[in-house]
């Protein structure tokens, strides 16, 4: 390891990343001319490429009694870096073997592109409603991997449980390739009409797709809400939608394909072909101005239960909760090895390894706030989704907090996870 003496000089400074687990950061200066390290904790992990396909036994696609429920979704990057997404009740009408998985969506319109979320990962956490509401319970999440699946399997109780979705952050990030040019959304044809591109039509194909959450086809007035709620921050009541339906075409109270692409092409004629307004809509869903998903990532849960009927519903579409939070870190120490840092006793080093990817959690069992540094700069082949070799956690009194989760940069060679963690005062 480099010498400490090195990384620690006195005029040595370096960015302070207190983050809650979910991307948002708040960046401080740290002077270590009155900075010592009094506490080490060292991970060392090499992991060997994983020939997936056989980690999963899930009914999909078997002849089996099993039902099932499905509902899309998707993770948008937001500017800060935080990212949001849709968060389900799940109701269990009486106990049965469960299999529960979540992968990122195919898009029909994407064949033969380049599609980055495919190889973003996902998990499921999964949390009981208990009384008081508010009080959920962590029972598992989907750390078992098939290929870009993950999911679990096992016994569930009858009951209403909460599904929320969380990618680490690791893939799906700001990109730093400028775009040259913009994409032509609109132009006139022959007689002088304003008309959709083929690529915008595309585009809006692949959007319609993702929203629509249960995969009918169609919109309903909620998952047309989503979709408002997402790119205007408002959402449409009955009394506009009876409006809507009298101009879209519309099935069973619900918004068509065709529909959707009348809508987008109102609003183009409603500014006289300016795309501004459009692309406000496009960059909000993840798209760049050559049309190019890059800063979303659309996925589908299924759910297969033995015994009944599960049913699954999208409730919210917002940002990670101090719930996921504390769901990731009671997973992390429930499973993962546990260290503590050499000479403070009262700090924890929680590491755990799922599938291709580890994810550490600092526990601060004493009365006062600490700053652990973290040094990854002897890995190789990583991702972290600090998207720093060298940073530092803040962690207040009596808590747990996520310190970084890791990632392959090339999920087909072998990779090495070094991390030092060291308590600064």
């Amino acid at each position: 390891m480099a010498s400490w003496r090195k990384l620690f000089s006195n005029t040595a400074v370096f960015c302070l990343c207190l983050s809650n687990g979910f991307g948002r950061r708040q960046e401080e200066t740290l002077d270590f001319t009155t900075t010592r390290v009094v506490c080490l904790s060292k991970e060392l992990l090499v992991v060997q490429p994983v020939p997936y396909g056989f980690l999963l036994d899930c009914p999909a696609g078997t002849d089996g009694e099993w039902l099932c429920a499905q509902s899309k979704g998707c993770f948008y990057l937001e500017e800060d870096g935080e990212i949001v997404s849709h968060k389900y009740r799940l109701h269990l009408p009486q106990s049965s073997t469960v299999c529960i998985t979540i992968k990122p969506l195919r898009l029909h319109q994407t064949e033969g592109k380049c599609c980055p979320w495919l190889s973003v990962d996902t998990v499921l956490y999964v949390l009981k409603e208990s009384e008081p509401q508010e009080n959920l319970q962590l029972v598992c999440c989907t750390d078992q991997q098939n290929k870009e699946m993950f999911g679990w399997k096992g016994e569930l109780p009858s009951g209403v449980y909460w599904l929320l979705p969380f990618t680490t952050g690791c893939r799906l990030k700001k990109g730093k390739t400028a775009i040259t040019g913009e994409a032509k959304l609109v132009y006139r044809d022959e007689d002088g009409e304003l008309a959709l591109t083929r690529e915008f039509r595309a585009a809006l194909s692949d959007i319609f797709e993702t929203i629509d959450l249960d995969g009918n086809g169609l919109l309903s007035l909620e998952e047309y809400n989503f979709f408002e709620l997402r790119t205007s921050g408002e959402t449409c009541d009955e009394e506009v939608w009876a409006v809507c339906k009298e101009n879209f075409d519309m099935k069973k109270n619900e918004l068509t394909r065709q529909g959707f692409m009348d809508l987008n092409l109102m609003e183009a004629n409603d500014r006289e072909g300016d795309p501004s307004d459009l692309w406000v809509t496009l960059l909000s869903l993840g798209y760049n101005k050559a049309l190019e998903m890059t800063e979303a990532c659309p996925f589908v849960i299924d759910i297969y239960a033995e015994k009944c009927k599960p049913r699954i519903k999208a409730i919210y579409l917002e940002a990670g909760s101090w719930q996921l939070n504390r769901a990731i870190c009671k997973s992390v120490v429930n499973k993962g090895d546990a260290k503590v840092m050499d000479g403070c006793e009262n700090i924890i080093v929680y590491t755990y390894r799922t599938g291709m990817r580890i994810t550490s959690v600092i526990e601060n069992k004493s009365d006062n706030k600490v700053i652990v540094h973290v040094n990854n700069e002897q890995s190789r082949n990583c991702l972290s989704n600090r998207g720093l070799a060298v940073f530092a956690v803040e962690v207040a009194p009596k808590s747990m907090m996520v310190s970084q989760h890791v990632m392959p940069l090339n999920e087909q060679e072998e990779w090495l996870y070094s991390c030092v963690h060291s308590l600064l005062r």
